[in-house]
């Protein structure tokens, strides 16, 4: 059996680089894997989390945004990753197998860090393992990344590999990244070379699922270009990269190639483009926002999708679990 594991922090407001690089095609993938499980990692939201005032509030507004970008909760349990206990057990027999030396060479944490390494937390050094269990508590055989999450994967593999042989079983899956087309990392408004983040200081520098259309084009119109026409071809906006970051996001919401959108408007100025992809942004993101503010005002329903989801993870994961805990010898 096929079976998909997908999550994203609910760190607070959900952007366009989450729907087009993660959610929307979660959705498309439901129509090809056998099995899907769509969690709310809110456990790793702790690790870069100061303030957990909000934490409820947007792991409703994640399962909000789940469901109305289309999501089927009816056919695929969406949950919260704190409600499955079976997590952080499994996290701690995977930590207790890994090398220090595997994680010294996690470039996220790295990033993330940076020069302040001796005060950073143990649980995002530790992420990885985390992030491990996630995946092989489910025995997922696929999971959507984005290419900055690939690493991790690879690490799961490493790690179910070195479970299996440390036990002298073949209990774990090695479960495959799943890496999507160019619109996987949508970037900044304001600046090209950054990806577009929920956590950047600047509300002008995304497009927010709950952003109403007035707010839409006013970003898309401040929006950092330069005074020069659209090429016709994709080389000569290797140089430009807020330039071809919109043309990208044009693409990937119209379903055509970044190289067709160059063509289309080859010679066009951006004040006649940046019209043509805020027209387009707010068809699409509009109805997922009114359908989000819907379902946020209806939060004894939001509840009961996610208790459903996390009794259905739980028969899964509790089942995995209790093998696992034979597997290492627990009484």
């Amino acid at each position: 059996m096929k079976r998909i594991l997908s999550g994203i922090r609910p760190t607070g407001g959900l952007q366009l680089g989450n729907y087009l690089g993660a959610i929307r095609n979660w959705v498309a993938l439901q129509e090809t894997f056998d099995d899907c499980l769509f969690c709310i990692v809110d456990l790793h939201a702790l690790d870069t989390l100061a303030d957990t005032s909000t934490l409820k509030n947007d792991t409703r507004e994640m399962a909000a945004a789940y469901i109305a970008c289309g999501i089927d909760s009816a056919r695929f349990p969406i949950f919260v990753q704190s409600h499955v206990p079976a997590h952080t057990e499994l996290a701690w027999i995977l930590g207790c197998l890994t090398p220090l030396g595997w994680l010294n060479r996690m470039t996220q944490f790295k990033d993330k860090a940076g020069k302040n390494q001796e005060n950073a937390l143990l649980g995002l050094y530790a992420y990885p393992v985390l992030m491990a269990a996630d995946i092989l508590i489910y025995k997922a055989t696929h999971v959507p990344v984005g290419e900055d999450q690939k690493q991790h994967v690879e690490f799961t593999r490493d790690l179910a590999g070195l479970f299996n042989r440390t036990f002298n079983v073949d209990f774990f899956h090695l479960p495959e990244p799943m890496i999507f087309g160019e619109a996987m990392r949508v970037m900044s408004l304001r600046d090209g070379t950054v990806k577009m983040s929920k956590s950047d200081a600047s509300d002008y520098s995304r497009i927010n699922l709950l952003d109403d259309a007035d707010t839409i084009a006013l970003k898309i119109r401040k929006a950092r270009t330069d005074g020069d026409p659209l090429p016709d071809n994709l080389e000569n906006l290797k140089d430009r990269p807020e330039a071809r970051n919109l043309i990208n996001i044009y693409a990937a919401l119209s379903g055509e190639t970044a190289a067709q959108i160059c063509v289309q408007f080859a010679g066009s100025y951006f004040s006649t483009f940046k019209k043509d992809l805020s027209d387009l942004l707010i068809a699409v993101l509009e109805p997922i926002g009114a359908k989000m503010h819907q379902l946020l005002r209806e939060k004894d329903e939001l509840d009961a999708v996610l208790q459903r989801g996390a009794e259905s993870a739980n028969k899964l994961a509790n089942q995995h679990m209790q093998e696992i805990r034979n597997i290492v010898g627990f009484l």
